[in-house]
């Protein structure tokens, strides 16, 4: 019975999670407020001692509240997500650096060679047989001695090719979910801050605007912030995608030119 394999991305992403959560609120509770908060209680006192005053305006104050800190843990997240995926992309290209079936040129590579070529990448180490390129060129192989056409091997190889390009894409669905989740955070942000200004209208016709406007930067705050950080990240999400991309169509000619190009199965000769 195959023993099944460890979750390790799944893993990776859990911790990854706990540890965003960690850092970020760590650095929100001993950092980030208590600076705004002393900036806010500057700002007061000026606009006391002289309403004419221009006050600070920080970037400790725009972040501050909990949906900047929410968009902020899931920012991390999503990044140490796109890291994992961009060093199993690395990890991919560099074996298309690497010559994993030495064949001259001018050689040929007859149906009878597949299980000998075969048996070339059944010496790697495991984690690298399980990539995309050595995976390809034993379909490549396996297809040239079941049914000697050549035109199968390359069709199978890049069939090959399209579902691993579908699996790549289909595993950015977490990524594309937290860049929809970061500005739906911060609409909730926009949406409390003007119920808390609604709130405080009275206050506001009696003279007294200072909860008003507080309540009215939650709203702006959050909002500014959810849309940089999903700008940033969804710019970082395309980088990852092409460089899926690329690495797929690399592959396949890899394939084509070390490989398929070099297959002969006599029908010429026959002819």
């Amino acid at each position: 019975m195959m023993r099944k394999a460890f979750p390790v991305e799944f893993v990776y992403q859990v911790f990854a999670l706990l540890l965003a959560v960690i850092v970020v609120h760590a650095l929100y509770v001993t950092v980030v407020r208590p600076r705004a908060e002393a900036i806010l209680q500057e700002n007061k006192a000026l606009m006391v001692a002289d309403k004419d005053a221009e006050l600070q305006r920080s970037i400790y104050v725009i972040i501050r509240d909990y949906e900047q800190e929410a968009c902020f843990i899931l920012m991390f997240w999503a990044f140490a997500i796109m890291a994992y995926k961009g060093v199993a992309v690395i990890r991919e290209r560099r074996l298309l650096e690497e010559d994993l079936i030495p064949l001259a040129e001018g050689s040929r590579v007859l149906p009878e060679d597949g299980r000998r070529l075969a048996q070339v990448l059944a010496a790697l180490p495991p984690p690298t047989q399980s990539l995309l390129l050595p995976r390809a060129i034993r379909v490549a192989l396996h297809r040239l001695e079941s049914t000697r056409n050549i035109q199968d091997v390359s069709t199978a190889t890049r069939a090959l090719c399209s579902a691993e390009a579908e699996r790549l894409d289909s595993e950015l669905s977490m990524i594309r979910y937290i860049a929809w989740a970061i500005p739906s955070i911060g609409f909730i942000g926009t949406v409390r801050g003007i119920g808390e200004a609604l709130g405080l209208a009275h206050r506001a016709v009696e003279g007294d605007i200072t909860g008003v406007t507080e309540s009215l930067g939650i709203a702006f705050n959050s909002t500014l912030t959810a849309l940089l950080i999903s700008i940033v990240l969804m710019f970082v999400v395309h980088q990852l995608q092409l460089a899926q991309e690329r690495l797929v169509q690399e592959t396949e000619n890899y394939c084509d030119e070390r490989l398929i190009r070099h297959m002969w199965t006599g029908e010429l000769q026959a002819r």
